[in-house]
């Protein structure tokens, strides 16, 4: 009897294959139900093997957040001493919208890829459409939302999971955790991390190091997909609320322009290279801009009172206090510009015209901590508690861009203060950068044994899989193994006005070196979005199960 798979696809595909397909199928898009209800269908999959019908007490579901409530997955197989190994992975995925006609198979890898060949047979391709169909009919690669972005990942972890608990006497324990909310903020990793020393305690164990398991992208023949990152990005959301004085249009020069100076800041912004860092031989991205707009309600002809810019800001080795600190003067030095260019185009307007005075404008930057410091001293505990109860109705939105900017909105509100003035902060959750580096020897220790270990599943497979300091995607892997500074946790809660975005870290966590292990492919989080299957589905499992039995069985 033929398949009724694609005539492309692997057939019969191996256990990590089965199961990422399987658990794709399960749409489970940030903040809808479907996330909520995912943690259940794995719990009844990982229930349903051997292992785990003989130890369910082993397995376990920790709430994270919601109504109804997310649940990271935690999965332990014990062997023998206390030496653990933790796997991670997210499984909530993006928006499925970008699917189009197609959003009702975006979850069915194999009609998605049957429908996706046939749009594309019918159309002129661009360059990018030429290389998704040549993928698409090669066979090796297979689209779905979540397929890559990660829940291949999960699967690899699963298959290694599963090998481990074949074994006879594991070397150590292994345990598994897939988490919610990857995607939006990380709050299913921060809870498992917040759990995890009692965890720990209660089952006597010793957490010497992490696998997080998120993908890669690669546009090239995989060489630089396969790959163990040592280390992953930081993660800062720089914003400036620009104040201005309103005009009206008639009369330009007796206000002052706040799309100017915003403008200004943009220009000394966005892709500047010299903001990007360098560290271990790698370099991060040159910060862009997220959003930009004025804050204004209808049309009138007013000049905008105000101006609101947020920037995406990826670091390999800044610090909150230096990302601040160069963002300020970077800020300050830009509306200066703003303000001379405005005094000099209006000396030339009024000697045009013959009559009129343009004088000098002085303006001023306050960090956010500086602004609702002002707004307290001018409208006391009556000021403190508008704005807590401002915070607290924004704070189940999905928007950190409009909720952020609503809040420092009305800050400035209660401080009673008139531009130029540009307030700064931070509009998101900060992702921290981590590296092996920070672990000392441990991370020394870690690195060799994973690095041995994917040496040797490379020769096994005729591949290379090769070291990278930097996972250049914003992911889980900030949050996990990873004990934020007090210092700069202070300066970072200080200045993010809304404070469902502070990671306000509990005392007593654990502290672990951590790599990330995926899968990878192309165009994640897109309509295209498809996993390099032969590495993900044969490769990847296999890696996984070498390094968590190289990292347990040796104990210096």
């Amino acid at each position: 009897m033929p398949s009724s798979r694609p005539s492309g696809i692997p057939h019969p595909l191996s256990r990590a294959g089965e199961l990422s397909i399987e658990m794709t199928r399960w749409p489970s898009v940030t903040e809808s139900d479907d996330e909520a209800a995912f943690s259940g269908r794995l719990m009844a999959l990982l229930g349903d093997t051997s292992y785990f019908r003989r130890h369910p007490e082993q397995l376990l579901a920790l709430d994270s957040h919601g109504d109804p409530a997310r649940q990271n997955v935690l999965a332990l197989v014990r062997g023998k001493g206390r030496r653990c190994l933790v796997l991670a992975g997210h499984f909530d995925t993006v928006s499925i919208a970008n699917y189009g006609a197609l959003a009702s198979l975006a979850c069915e890898p194999e009609a998605l890829t049957e429908a996706l060949i046939a749009e594309l047979s019918n159309k002129a391709r661009n360059p990018a459409e030429n290389k998704e169909f040549t993928d698409l009919l090669s066979g090796d690669f297979l689209p779905g939302r979540g397929l890559l972005d990660m829940k291949s990942g999960l699967a690899a972890g699963i298959t290694a999971l599963e090998r481990f608990a074949e074994r006879d006497e594991p070397p150590g324990n292994l345990l598994f955790v897939a988490t919610p909310d990857e995607e939006n903020r990380s709050r299913g990793m921060r809870a498992f991390r917040d759990a995890l020393p009692a965890f720990a305690e209660k089952f006597d164990l010793d957490i010497v190091g992490g696998i997080n398991l998120d993908a890669s992208g690669d546009d090239g023949d995989g060489e630089e997909g396969r790959a163990v990152y040592l280390g992953s990005v930081g993660k800062f959301s720089p914003f400036a609320f620009v104040a201005g004085r309103p005009t009206h249009a008639g009369y330009a020069f007796d206000g002052v322009s706040a799309h100017l100076i915003g403008a200004e800041i943009m220009r000394a912004m966005e892709f500047n290279s010299a903001l990007c860092d360098e560290a271990h031989g790698e370099l991060s991205p040159a910060p862009v801009c997220l959003e930009a707009k004025d804050v204004r309600h209808g049309y009138e002809v007013t000049t905008p009172a105000h101006v609101w810019l947020s920037f995406n800001w990826l670091t390999h080795r800044r610090t909150p206090e230096d990302v601040l600190g160069e963002f300020r003067a970077l800020v300050g030095a830009a509306m200066r510009t703003a303000l001379d260019t405005q005094t000099r185009n209006a000396k030339s307007f009024f000697n045009r015209q013959g009559s009129g005075h343009a004088g000098p404008h002085e303006g001023r930057v306050l960090s956010y901590a500086e602004l609702h410091e002002l707004a307290i001293a001018h409208g006391g505990q009556a000021a403190a508690d508008r704005l807590n109860a401002l915070d607290q109705s924004l704070s189940g939105g999905e928007d950190p861009l409009s909720t952020t900017r609503q809040i420092v909105a009305a800050t400035l509100t209660e401080a009673g203060l008139e531009g130029p003035l540009v307030i700064i902060g931070f509009s998101t959750l900060h992702y921290p950068r981590v590296h092996l580096d920070g672990a000392g020897t441990e991370g020394r220790i870690f690195e060799r044994n994973v690095m041995s270990a994917a040496e040797k599943c490379a020769a096994r497979h005729g591949t290379s899989i090769r070291a990278k300091q930097f996972f250049a995607g914003i992911s889980d892997m900030s949050f996990f193994g990873h004990r934020p500074a007090t210092a700069q946790t202070r300066l970072l809660s200080d200045n993010t006005p809304c404070s469902a975005f502070i990671d306000r870290a509990p005392d007593g966590l654990l502290s672990y070196p951590v790599v990330n292990i995926g899968p990878w492919g192309r165009d994640y989080h897109q309509k295209w979005e498809r996993v390099h299957m032969p590495y993900a589905f044969d490769v990847l499992p296999d890696l996984i199960f070498e390094v968590a039995v190289a990292c347990l069985e040796d104990e210096s």
